[in-house]
């Protein structure tokens, strides 16, 4: 049976198929865009739910594999070369997970490159302002009388949609007709912007055709629904 003691947030999540990828994780847009990934895939793994309501991803066995305290971390049992690996920070689990598997990434050297670089559009760009939307416009940053911060981040949440609709002109996905990780880590952001973060009217989501087109696309994929929903909550 495959040893996992070696990693102490194995102890705080016992895993019950210690041969599997272990997935910590919670229904974050940065959680699901894994839960999302691995379904895609067809990987099989152990999910765990990390209540961040109780704090959880800051308890020591958490950080003791991700020290940025944020959702989402992984153990693959079978790494490169058969030995364990831990990794955290969605962007890279993506990569590894493609890189591992050969799916939902291009095998061409330049459209792999240019995958990446929408990937890292998303964990630079889009995660941490569609996140200070969400701050500013539902939770407690809206008792905040001076509206300028939000107003900064609308605007230029309007300006990174934009960049998305000028790209997925003509286009199903954002690698022409290739889903890749560059949809997966954006579907879940572009879902909690006009849904759980309620800003759909504040951003004028409406006026992105092509990108609302594009998350209905990504939205009515049986992968990305199970995703949604995955680690169950406890």
């Amino acid at each position: 049976m495959t040893d996992l003691s070696a990693f102490p947030i194995a102890k705080r999540w016992p895993a019950k198929h210690p041969d599997r990828l272990q997935l910590y994780s919670s229904a974050t847009p940065n959680g699901v865009k894994i839960s999302i990934a691995l379904e895609e895939i067809g990987l099989p793994y152990e999910p765990h739910y990390v209540d961040i309501g109780k704090n959880e991803s800051w308890t020591p066995e958490f950080l003791s594999l991700n020290p940025n305290g944020k959702i989402p971390a992984i153990i693959d049992p079978n790494g490169p070369g058969g030995k364990p690996i831990g990794l955290f920070e969605s962007g890279a689990i993506l990569l590894y997970l493609s890189d591992k598997t050969g799916k939902l990434i291009p095998s061409d050297p330049i459209r792999r490159y240019e995958t990446i670089q929408w990937v890292f559009f998303q964990m630079a760009a889009i995660g941490p302002i569609f996140g200070q939307v969400g701050f500013f416009n539902k939770f407690a940053g809206r008792e905040i009388a001076d509206k300028r911060p939000l107003e900064r981040y609308r605007d230029e949440s309007r300006r990174l949609i934009g960049v998305l609709e000028t790209r997925l002109k003509g286009r199903q996905w954002i690698m022409d007709d290739d889903y890749t990780i560059a949809d997966v880590s954006m579907l879940g952001w572009v879902r909690n912007l006009i849904g759980f973060y309620e800003a759909r009217d504040l951003v004028g989501f409406d006026d992105f055709p092509d990108v609302a087109a594009w998350l209905e696309r990504g939205l009515a994929r049986p992968a990305v629904q199970r995703g949604l929903t995955i680690p169950a909550r406890s």
